[in-house]
């Protein structure tokens, strides 16, 4: 029989005490999903305390919602439920860290932001920067698969994670990867639980692959009058032996720094030698196309991406990276068809666009005219649209993660029932509403 809401309350201030658990409505607001209101917030300082809060939360059949930085809560569907929010900000240590082997292993909670000073000590770093900034967490970064420019270079989230430690949703603590303990057999478990959103477990800790920092770095930009005229000048790019870190194509309001209504940036990481030739060579291929190319000052990538603050809608668009300027150029016309704004920053070398929409819109009209127009667009080329915020009422019209195919959306249900059967971390959130 489910406890009172009395004995609840005390149930989980016996696991992390009285002062960690919220239940003042501010607190409740600021953690809402969806319009959705938790009725209570736990912030567990341990992976005990994540364990037996889960085992608890599966005895009462109660729905949860991990949270890291809370950044991008936003995404995924309504959820079907929301009993309560673990915020994981409690867990934030260093477990261990191995310069010589270049892996570090950290509790999930902790920031980006607060783990770079201790990389950048020995040069090293944690080559991911999501568009959204630093002050994410790690396992938010990893739960949602968050990646940005220097993804060019380094390799996504499922490349720089070597093993993850998680908590069950029945409480269970699990290891994956390197340095494991228990594993969950058949399964490449660090790969599933990147991109999972927190539907399959808690991550409570990772052990991650660092790089060295580059001796030294510059960053060039090359402006258009249009994003379209950017494509031969990426496509020399790609075709030619220059190695960039970063290749970004900046479009509408994403392109305020820059002096033309869209740019290509490109940064180059290496010995000074190397990085003052290539960024000659991408000089003199940028005349060729048209383009003028003027070295970047200061940190051109540490500043704020702001396009992305106060956008109605934020998509995260897939193709062909050889379809990277000419979509936003589409995406460009679409909006401007249509009456509203657009923001873009796409990762040109991997076909990944970023794209901010500030307008008034009905629900219906989101649903149709853009994100049903972008997914039919690129659909034909294996590409994918993922709406990544958006209005509830957007939301509830369209499933947020787009088409998936019948036999990769049974496997998605299998892994749900296996590693969560009750439905207790963030029901109704993922693909399909699963």
């Amino acid at each position: 029989m489910p406890v009172s809401s009395h004995a609840l309350t005390d149930a989980l201030a016996g696991i992390v005490g009285k002062d960690r658990l919220l239940t003042d409505s501010a607190s409740l607001a600021s953690c809402a999903v969806d319009g959705a209101l938790p009725a209570w917030i736990v912030r567990p300082e341990s992976v005990d305390d994540v364990s037996r809060l889960l085992r608890l939360a599966a005895e009462e059949r109660l729905a949860v919602a991990p949270r890291g930085s809370g950044t991008l809560m936003g995404l995924g569907n309504p959820p079907r439920r929301l009993d309560g929010v673990l915020d994981l900000s409690g867990l934030a240590a260093v477990v261990d860290y191995e310069p010589a082997d270049l892996t570090a292993t950290v509790q999930c909670g902790i920031p980006l932001a607060a783990l770079a000073p201790r990389l950048a000590a020995q040069r090293q770093f944690f080559p991911l920067d999501p568009l959204d900034g630093s002050s994410r967490s790690v396992g938010g970064v990893l739960a949602t698969n968050a990646s940005g420019p220097l993804r060019y270079r380094y390799g996504t989230p499922r490349d720089l994670l070597l093993g993850v430690r998680f908590v069950q949703a029945d409480g269970t603590v699990t290891w994956g990867g390197a340095r494991v303990v228990k594993s969950v057999t058949g399964y490449d478990v660090p790969k599933l639980m990147v991109g999972s959103l927190g539907t399959l477990g808690v991550l409570v800790e990772a052990t991650l692959r660092l790089h060295p920092v580059p001796e030294s770095e510059g960053t060039w930009v090359v402006t258009f009058p249009a994003a379209e005229r950017a494509a031969g000048l990426l496509a020399a790019i790609l075709d030619s032996s220059l190695q960039p870190n970063r290749l970004a194509i900046l479009s509408g309001t994403a392109a305020a720094r820059t002096a033309g209504a869209a740019a290509l940036a490109v940064s180059f990481g290496s010995v000074p030698e190397a990085v003052t030739a290539q960024g000659e060579d991408l000089v003199q291929i940028a005349r060729g196309e048209g383009g003028r190319a003027v070295a970047a000052e200061g940190d051109f990538w540490s500043r704020p991406w702001g396009f992305l603050a106060g956008a109605a809608v934020v998509l995260k668009v897939a193709a062909p990276p050889s379809e990277a300027a000419a979509l936003c150029g589409k995406i460009q016309q679409l909006a401007t068809g249509i009456g509203i704004s657009a923001g873009i920053l796409g990762e040109a070398g991997n076909g990944v666009l970023h794209v901010a929409l500030t307008g008034t819109l009905s629900a219906a009209e989101w649903e149709s005219r853009v994100i049903g127009a972008l997914r039919a667009r690129v659909a034909p080329a294996g590409g994918s649209v993922v709406v990544e915020r958006a209005p509830r009422e957007v939301k509830e019209r369209l499933d947020v993660w787009g088409p998936v195919e019948p036999e990769t959306l049974a496997l998605m249900n299998r892994l749900k029932s296996e590693f969560d059967p009750l439905g207790t971390l963030n029901p109704g959130r993922y693909v399909d509403r699963i």
